[in-house]
C-alpha cells in the first residue's frame, strides 16, 4: 500500500468506496469534490497496484489549534489489515504539521472496529450526539486526541513519516 495526496482524478475511486462503505449516508460527489479542493483539508488515498483502496481526510487550518478527521474508509476487502491505522497516523501527522494541538472526530456508535482503532491511538470519548447519523438514527461518539500528549516518539515518527512520504513523492515524480 502507498499513501499519497488525493487529487481530483481520484474522485471516482473515492466515491465507489464511499458509497459502498456508507450506503445510507454517503457524501455526494459534489460534497466530496469540495472536500478534495479545500485548502483547509488534507485528503490522502491508499493505493495498491494503481487502484484506490481507501481514503481519508483531515480538516486542519494552517496555524489552527484543532483539527477534525473528516472521514476514513477502505474497500471492504482491505479492512482488518492495519491499513486504517497507517492512514489515521498520516492524517494526524498532517494535522500536527499544520499546527494542530487537538484532533476531533465523530464515529458511529455501531462501528466498534473504528471506535477501537481510535481508542487504541489515544482518542477519548468526550460526548455523544444522539441520532446524528441519518437516516439510520445512529448516535455519534465524539472523540478527542491531544497531540501534545503523544510524546516525543510520536512526534519523531511523524517527522520520519513526512520524510519517507517526501522520498516516495520524489521517486514517483521522477518516474512520470
Amino acid at each position: 500500500m502507498t499513501l499519497r495526496a488525493a487529487t481530483p482524478d481520484d474522485l471516482a475511486g473515492i466515491m465507489a468506496i464511499e458509497q459502498a462503505s456508507f450506503p445510507t449516508d454517503a457524501w455526494s460527489v459534489e460534497a466530496m469534490a469540495a472536500e478534495l479542493a479545500s485548502p483547509h483539508n488534507r485528503y490522502l488515498v491508499a493505493e495498491a497496484e494503481g487502484l484506490v483502496i481507501g481514503y481519508g481526510g483531515v480538516r486542519a487550518l494552517e496555524g489552527g489549534a484543532d483539527a477534525d478527521i473528516q472521514t476514513i474508509a477502505f474497500d471492504a476487502a482491505q479492512r482488518g489489515r492495519g491499513l486504517g491505522r497507517a492512514l489515521l497516523r498520516a492524517l494526524l501527522a498532517a494535522a500536527a504539521e499544520r499546527g494542530a494541538r487537538e484532533v476531533f472526530l465523530e464515529v458511529r456508535a455501531d462501528n466498534p472496529a473504528a471506535e477501537g482503532l481510535y481508542r487504541s491511538e489515544g482518542f477519548e470519548e468526550i460526548g455523544r450526539r444522539p441520532g446524528y447519523y441519518q437516516p439510520d438514527d445512529v448516535d455519534a461518539i465524539v472523540m478527542r486526541l491531544d497531540l501534545r500528549n503523544r510524546g516525543a516518539d510520536f512526534h519523531r515518527s511523524l517527522s520520519e513519516e513526512r520524510s519517507d512520504e517526501t522520498k516516495r513523492s520524489d521517486r514517483t515524480e521522477g518516474q512520470e
